[in-house]
């Protein structure tokens, strides 16, 4: 198995912040790795509903997660501060691969890297639908080639 180069900050196009919290740890003294995907969403969301793009209650298009992943190189602990740089990687005609890239204080390289793969659903009938144009360009902004 091929070890993956771990990213450094400049591979992302967006950062949100995120404080670790104490109950984040596990039992072996850092962030148990079920928090990460927590992450994953909540840069996500972020972006989306900066960009205006996402209404929890309205958007006809809703994401729904098929596919997510994340590779592990450093530990996290609170009270690190979590800077979780986004990029797309792949856009589609009804999905796109969202990458994270999970950095520590000031780390210039990921402590972790993960992705989701989200396939936009028509919110009434959740079959899959082209990308509304407002959410394709949002996620085109910070897609990487």
């Amino acid at each position: 198995m091929d070890t993956p180069l771990r990213h450094r900050r400049a591979a992302y196009r967006h950062f949100h912040d995120i404080t670790t919290r104490w109950m984040d740890n596990d039992a072996y003294a850092h962030v148990n790795n079920v928090v990460y995907y927590s992450w994953f969403d909540t840069v996500v969301n972020a972006y989306l509903l900066e960009r205006r793009v996402l209404d929890f209650k309205a958007s006809p298009a809703v994401g729904l997660v098929v596919e997510s992943g994340c590779k592990y190189f450093a530990s996290i602990a609170f009270p690190d501060i979590v800077r979780a740089g986004l990029r797309v990687a792949h856009i589609g005609r009804s999905s796109v691969r969202y990458e994270v890239g999970v950095f520590a204080n000031d780390d210039d390289e990921a402590a972790a890297q993960g992705h989701f793969v989200h396939v936009y659903v028509d919110r009434l009938t959740r079959r899959p639908m082209a990308l509304p144009t407002d959410l394709h360009e949002a996620v085109a902004a910070i897609a990487v080639q």
